[in-house]
């Protein structure tokens, strides 16, 4: 008798790893899968995987999701948070290695009413039609709660062995995470810094002031101080790890300022195009000495 098997969208967090045992239980081969970005990593899923001893595929989608977070056809959260474009582009990915790879059907840890932007019914339905994947998700954790997907209508799964769990408390899942055995999960967290309304608020700016920015302008964002103007990137450390990450940072055209005789911050400054070098170098030491708590008369910074 052929093997059951399936591609589970993982992030790592309960409601993943609960629909993981769930299908195992019903008789499911699982195959865990996580997109890294530059917004967000798969490390709380490969986490998971380790502790239920499962192997994760890790799939890049830096370059598609920065470009689809320019411009994205369902708009955005409370932050610069393309939540339902989001979601439509790793389902798109998983759905492609799904047809090629010959898995049965596609799986989430979504419930039903959890996330009033992308999980809500609608939403739902939505994501289904435009990837043309009308009842070809299974949602374990929601199942009882959906109309009857097509691995059901196959008896591929049968519906007695899943749940109807809704909304966005957490009783029914600790509950059921005991009843499984799950032990070692994380607390409830965004995990994509796309839902942080500053970071969201600097990422708009860049965009108006580079529409061509890449990733690596995006994750150099994700620590310090970030001030933008119309030509040029700077980020303030705020502490010595973070001082000492900029300087790691670094690419090609970048300025980097040092203090070097007193307690300051590190700069780096990313133009956009041709400035000055005095003017940059003016600016940056303009920013070591507004967030220096105490600088002496005379002064060295070392200009990389």
């Amino acid at each position: 008798m052929k093997k059951v098997k399936c591609l589970l969208l993982i992030s790592g967090g309960l409601d993943s790893m609960l629909s993981l045992k769930v299908l195992q239980n019903n008789g499911v081969s699982v195959q865990p899968i996580c997109f890294n970005s530059y917004f967000f990593n798969c490390k709380a899923a490969q986490k998971a995987c380790d502790n239920l001893n499962v192997p994760l595929r890790v799939v890049e989608i830096g370059d598609i999701h920065l470009e689809m977070t320019k411009s994205p056809k369902f708009g955005y959260g409370s932050a610069h948070n393309p939540c339902i474009d989001c979601h439509l582009m790793m389902l798109r990915e998983a759905k492609k290695i799904m047809e090629a790879e010959g898995y049965d059907f596609l799986a989430t840890g979504e419930v039903l009413g959890q996330r009033p932007m992308s999980q809500n019914a609608n939403s739902l339905m939505l994501i289904e039609k435009e990837l043309d994947l009308v009842d070809k998700i299974v949602r374990p954790l929601s199942l009882k709660l959906l109309p009857e997907t097509e691995a059901e209508k196959k008896g591929l799964i049968n519906r007695d062995g899943f749940y109807s769990i809704s909304g966005r408390g957490r009783k029914d899942q600790i509950k059921l995470a005991e009843e499984l055995g799950v032990k070692d999960y994380p607390t409830p967290a965004g995990g994509c810094i796309l839902t942080e309304k500053d970071y969201g608020n600097n990422l708009a700016e860049l965009f108006e002031f580079k529409p061509e920015a890449d990733g690596s302008d995006c994750v150099l964002m994700r620590f310090g101080r970030v001030q933008l103007s119309d030509d040029c990137l700077m980020v303030i450390g705020r502490n010595q790890l973070e001082s000492e990450w900029l300087e790691n940072s670094k690419k090609e055209g970048d300025m980097i300022l040092i203090p070097e005789d007193f307690s300051g911050p590190t700069v780096i400054m990313r133009p956009f195009r041709d400035v000055e070098e005095d003017v940059l170098i003016d600016r940056g030491i303009g920013l070591i000495l507004q967030y220096s708590k105490k600088v002496p008369e005379e002064f060295t910074v070392e200009i990389r």
